[in-house]
């Protein structure tokens, strides 16, 4: 177990990851974030033990990489703790300036993380992202719950996935958006990198659109951090493909968790399709250029 010595330990009860959370305190009164794995679900953590490392190396502010080995229970990380509020708690409350800049910081702190490179090795990205989208196709053929405006989602597919052609492929966090994300002395600080993955850095903003629904302020502000307020509208398009594909994908996901989920992955649905007016502009109405919110 970790050579640290924690004086105590409080469960925490927060997230869809497998891990059991600790707020740890060490002897010297230092808290730290405790995550233990079941050992087989583990397979992927000392790679997200590396990789954050990585991360961290690059100045990007996060709950980072403290120590990582093996325990009874599977394996267990220590990260340092983060002294803040959940940012999809705080943000909303904002000025439109605020979240605007917490938005530009946001996607700064992605450009960043996306300087880590992919592996070698990895099979072209037209060929994993069409695999994917016949994957969703399929599930969501077979899913008893259908939404209105399916086949423009699926049309728009169809007409689009030629945009996969020769897209590069980087380390990606997983899942981006403000519920991994955190307020800690008025600074960003990006959490929770679970989901790790590599792909088009692209498609790493196909979370935006929690992002969006929540404060569509902060979610532009992503987007011109990233693109330094030039938006290519390349960019647009393979976003609303990647978005496409995960409406596909979200209410057959959101089945075994009940009525709820269902519910709240159809009103995301039903979002995406007003945003992109039905699929026919890549440009989503949500998206205010910064000239007009700093």
């Amino acid at each position: 177990m970790s050579q640290l010595r924690f004086l105590s330990k409080e469960r925490i009860d927060k997230g869809w990851s497998c891990d059991t959370k600790y707020c740890a305190t060490a002897e010297d009164g230092t808290k730290y974030l405790l995550r233990i794995t079941p050992r087989e679900k583990s397979a992927n953590r000392a790679q997200m033990f590396r990789m954050q490392q990585a991360v961290a190396a690059l100045g990007v502010p996060m709950c980072r990489p403290v120590e990582f080995g093996d325990c009874d229970e599977g394996v267990y990380m220590v990260q340092t703790w983060v002294n803040g509020k959940d940012a999809e708690d705080v943000i909303p409350h904002l000025a439109n300036s605020q979240q605007y800049a917490l938005g530009l910081e946001a996607g700064r702190f992605l450009k960043k993380i996306h300087t880590v490179p992919a592996p070698g090795g990895l099979p072209d990205w037209q060929t994993r992202f069409n695999a994917k989208i016949d994957r969703n196709l399929r599930m969501y053929d077979a899913c008893p719950v259908k939404f209105e405006g399916d086949s423009r989602i699926v049309g728009y597919i169809d007409e689009n996935r030629s945009l996969l052609a020769g897209r590069p492929q980087v380390f990606q966090h997983g899942d981006y958006h403000i519920g991994n994300m955190m307020i800690e002395n008025g600074k960003l600080v990006i959490i929770d990198f679970d989901r790790l993955d590599y792909g088009d850095p692209w498609e790493e903003f196909n979370r935006i659109v929690w992002c969006a629904q929540a404060v569509p302020v902060f979610a532009s502000g992503i987007v011109d951090g990233y693109f330094d307020g030039c938006v290519p509208l390349l960019f647009w398009k393979l976003l609303a493909l990647y978005i496409s594909s995960n409406m596909l994908s979200s209410v057959p996901w959101a089945i075994p968790f009940g009525e709820k989920e269902i519910q709240t992955m159809l009103k995301q649905v039903k979002d995406v399709l007003t945003w992109y007016d039905n699929m026919q502009n890549p440009v989503p109405s949500w998206y205010q250029s910064g000239s007009n919110l700093q």
